[in-house]
């Protein structure tokens, strides 16, 4: 089953955020999905004692150097999607759960300075791909940006990415005020209180083309590995 790793040597770019609403899309989808919360600051695990937890979640925390590898294998043969959310610096356990990943989300602001993040992470995956001698499917997710307008900055940062084919999502998750809510209450974006939150719809309608895109992703790596 794919494991999914959420990575970035930046703090504050949407990891957890990232990781929390793909994981409520796949599961509200029916599947079952496990996440791991590789993060110091444990912020899906906090997200997993405000409210219920939809069905076909479950979260773990407290993750170690010496017992991440063991964790990821074991819950790969319990749920469909393992989505893993590591701390914003580099580290051992960075190390080890891209070495297991089917494909490395990196989420970046669209901005040059946040860009440089982007960067680093590509580098330590590729020193990945060295190191275990395979490939390492991994995408760049544009995130925090808003729903009505491309910057120059984010334009300019897929034409280079682009030009050192580094590949990225055609979705961007947007900066919306649904998406800090669930943290607040728990659950996903459909079991917000409308009136409490605002613009939900749009929200989910955003959540939902990020999550068809890294299914259809995780689908042409697969048959990719296939072929060859």
């Amino acid at each position: 089953m794919p494991t999914i790793v959420l990575a970035s040597p930046k703090g504050g770019v949407g990891k957890s955020t990232t990781a929390l609403i793909l994981a409520t899309e796949l599961a509200f989808a029916g599947a079952s999905v496990t996440i791991i919360d590789a993060d110091q600051n444990q912020p899906i695990l906090a997200w997993s004692e405000v409210g219920i937890v939809p069905e076909r979640i479950s979260v773990i925390g407290d993750i170690r150097e010496n017992t991440v590898l063991d964790v990821i294998d074991a819950e790969k043969s319990k749920s469909a999607f393992v989505i893993i959310d590591l701390e914003g610096t580099a580290n051992l356990i960075m190390s080890r759960a891209i070495g297991r990943a089917d494909l490395v989300i990196i989420p970046v602001e669209g901005s040059h300075v946040e860009a440089k993040g982007a960067a680093s992470a590509v580098r330590l995956i590729r020193s990945e791909e060295s190191s275990f001698q395979r490939s390492i499917p991994h995408a760049v997710l544009f995130t925090r940006g808003s729903p009505a307008i491309q910057t120059r900055d984010e334009a300019a940062i897929r034409t280079m990415l682009k030009d050192q084919n580094v590949p990225y999502f055609q979705t961007s998750l947007h900066k919306r005020a649904a998406y800090r809510a669930i943290f607040a209450y728990g659950g996903g974006l459909r079991d917000l209180p409308p009136r409490e939150v605002r613009n939900i719809e749009t929200a989910v309608e955003n959540a939902s083309d990020f999550a068809a895109e890294v299914v259809e992703l995780l689908r042409d790596i697969k048959a990719k590995r296939t072929a060859a």
